[in-house]
């Protein structure tokens, strides 16, 4: 029975979407023990990527990533922040948080991969205020276009649709 009043208690907190993605996150992109999710967001937007030499050749060239731009919203579709190079999260509060890549975890064919980000200390007072980790959950497209990339379209650039579950934590 406490069980069940735990659970029911989660549930009122936690959207359906936000526990089964909690619960069902990969092992990689979990945040470690202690980390309470504070936001749940969902971003759409887009992903530019570049035509270039692939490092380390002259004649090798791929399409390589360049900067995302995406619209954060909660989960009623009310526009709450955006999403930029840095890679930062920035709260329409005017609140705003980087950090860095810790792991990664494959999404299905078609899609970027899942995502763990560290924070970086967070700017302004706001809902980005004291969080520690930012996951990348239910991504859908974004990843790298699949027309040529040769010498000749050097310098190309494609903008590629994705959308991504973007879920903050804090301790």
């Amino acid at each position: 029975m406490r069980t069940f009043a735990r659970f029911a208690a989660l549930a009122a907190v936690f959207s359906a979407p936000a526990l089964a993605d909690m619960m069902d996150a990969p092992e990689a992109v979990r945040p470690p023990v202690g980390h309470a999710m504070s936001l749940h967001t969902v971003g759409v937007g887009e992903i530019t990527y570049e035509c270039r030499a692939k490092a380390g050749t002259t004649a090798v060239f791929e399409w390589a990533f360049v900067a995302p731009v995406a619209t954060l919203m909660d989960m009623s579709k009310k526009e709450v922040g955006k999403y930029y190079a840095g890679p930062t999260w920035e709260a329409s509060d005017g609140s705003k948080v980087t950090g860095k890549q810790v792991a990664v975890s494959p999404a299905a064919p078609g899609n970027i991969p899942l995502q763990l980000v560290k924070a970086e200390p967070a700017t302004g007072n706001g809902a980005m205020s004291n969080v520690t980790y930012i996951q990348r959950l239910n991504t859908k497209g974004g990843v790298a276009p699949a027309d040529a990339c040769s010498a000749g379209s050097v310098g190309a650039k494609r903008q590629v649709a994705y959308q991504a579950d973007y879920v903050f934590y804090r301790m």
